[in-house]
């Protein structure tokens, strides 16, 4: 793995969150990652976002995920945002 997802991936593992400007100041400084490692970076934000997630997803939560993800770019923060929160409620969490 490069540096700049191995700075991140500890990042992660300390602030259970990463915002677009760390991963964009990371980048900047160690250089860009392959298409894997951002994946797998994903997939890991997504799981830290899964496991502290606390509380329910309310029905109105819910609908509200709906309409972004018909509208939203598909990949977008928005986006990813909006689908956990429908992949949750669908789950019964």
């Amino acid at each position: 793995m490069s540096a700049t997802y191995d700075k991140l991936k500890a990042l992660l593992d300390t602030q259970k969150s990463l915002s677009d400007e760390d991963i964009t100041k990371a980048i900047t400084e160690s250089g860009e990652m392959t298409d894997e490692e951002k994946m797998k970076l994903e997939a890991d934000r997504l799981e830290v976002a899964k496991s502290t997630a606390t509380g329910v997803v309310t029905m109105e939560q819910y609908l509200e995920a709906c309409k972004v993800l018909d509208t939203a770019e598909e990949g977008s923060e928005e986006y990813k945002k909006a689908e956990a929160l429908v992949e949750q409620y669908e789950k019964g969490q």
